[in-house]
């Protein structure tokens, strides 16, 4: 009898409670006493109850077809805020690593420096071991006219990687006007709010626009650009070309120096000396011959000094070192050549391949207006127009400036056929 009684009272609580917030909402509970956020976790809960209510009521199997329809209709909500045509996995994947992008702005801008005097320490620490190790071995052992092509090849791949390098770091790449003018342009940039001709592209490090942008290079702390493309991939090609010449000749005196290094070791491993006594550890510790019967033993001392020892880590970390570079700049050279070849950056090789799956896809066949032929666009890098500018303006460090302004693009030097669009 009292349990039923309790129960009509919790019962006729629960419908006070209920006319109270249909009827005055959040403040009439209010009033009475109970705070606003009590009152939305309370109707809260009240919504989950009567949501799990059914699910319990009509068995196991009905709650994960519950959880499926509201998987289902999350997913159709999601869709319907975030629905475009442009949209698609690229989009996608760029939004989900927005934040790794930017990280990565951020660091780069502030580790450019840092790169730069990387660059600078080892390619002093590899010019200090060729000419305190190998070029004096070089000297001592070929013969005249050999060592005279080692000094003069030397030399001037020297001369030509710090030439371009210190080009590419410094010359800038080229930037579109800021003022209104008669610049043919293709679109506007959404950051800088200015016309962008025609190959020209953001870069988010610098935050400006560079003309003909390929990459923001790291090791330059500088964009890759109209301007200073040509030092760029030169500075690239020399470097790969001095690292392939220092490992090829210290390879023999790398395998010398890593076989004497592993002998040098296997020797400190060996026991250094020991006294042979028969009167026990007291006597142990005395001079050699105060004791009878006592006999001692010493190891020869190393057959490799210190300066020995320098001289075939240095060997050892200049063979390491140049050929890692070798490989890893090799590679890149190898890559920008490839783009240099058809008339790409590597920020249009990326747009001209899904230009050419999109007009695959519609039937039509792309052809990047660009392209000159594979001749024309090393000429165009190079700012070749003669002959003998293969020699005083490629083989030969020179300061000239590329074709054109990077603003229009409607020229080839010896052009004969049209552009293809």
């Amino acid at each position: 009898m009292l349990r039923c009684h309790y129960a009509s009272c919790k019962r006729q609580q629960e419908i006070n409670v209920d006319s109270k917030l249909t009827a005055g909402g959040p403040s009439t509970v209010a009033q009475e006493g109970m705070p606003s956020g009590s009152w939305i976790f309370l109707r809260a809960m009240r919504l989950l109850l009567r949501w799990l209510r059914p699910c319990v009521k009509q068995g196991r199997s009905k709650p994960s077809k519950r959880l499926g329809e509201l998987w289902l209709y999350s997913r159709l909500v999601l869709r319907s805020l975030c629905f475009n045509d442009l949209t698609n996995s690229d989009v996608v994947i760029d939004s989900l690593f927005e934040p790794v992008y930017w990280v990565v702005d951020h660091l780069t801008r502030w580790f450019g420096v840092v790169f730069v005097c990387l660059v600078v320490v080892l390619t002093s620490s590899v010019l200090i071991i060729v000419y305190s190790c190998l070029l004096p071995t070089v000297i001592s052992t070929y013969s005249t006219p050999w060592a005279l092509w080692h000094l003069c090849y030397g030399h001037w791949n020297l001369v030509m990687v710090v030439f371009h390098y210190y080009k590419a770091t410094t010359t800038s790449p080229g930037h579109p006007p800021q003022v209104k003018c008669d610049t043919p342009s293709v679109s506007i940039c959404k950051k800088c709010i200015v016309p962008k001709p025609a190959r020209t592209h953001h870069c988010s490090i610098c935050d400006s626009c560079v003309l003909k942008m390929d990459h923001h290079c790291p090791w330059l702390n500088n964009c890759v650009g109209h301007f200073n493309h040509r030092y760029f991939f030169c500075f690239c090609l020399f470097m790969t070309m001095g690292c392939v010449y220092c490992s090829v000749s210290s390879r023999d005196m790398f395998i010398d120096a890593y076989s004497a290094i592993e002998s040098n070791s296997s020797m400190e491993e060996e026991t250094q000396g020991e006294v042979v006594t028969q009167a026990g550890l007291l006597f142990s510790i005395l001079p050699p011959g105060l004791v009878t019967g006592q006999s001692y033993y010493q190891t020869p001392p190393p057959p490799y000094n210190f300066k020995d020892k320098m001289f075939h880590k240095s060997i050892i970390y200049l063979w390491v070192l140049t050929s890692s570079v070798t490989i890893a700049l090799g590679g890149l050279t190898l890559w920008h050549a490839i783009l240099i070849t058809r008339g790409e950056t590597s920020i249009e090789r990326h747009i001209n391949k899904k230009e050419t799956q999109r007009l695959k896809n519609s039937g039509k066949v792309f052809r990047n207006p660009h392209h000159f032929g594979m001749i024309n666009n090393w000429k165009v890098l190079f700012g070749v127009e003669k002959r003998s500018h293969w020699l005083t303006r490629v083989l030969l460090p020179s300061g000239h400036g590329p074709y054109g302004d990077g603003l229009t693009w409607d020229w080839s030097p010896r052009r004969r056929d049209l552009v293809a669009i």
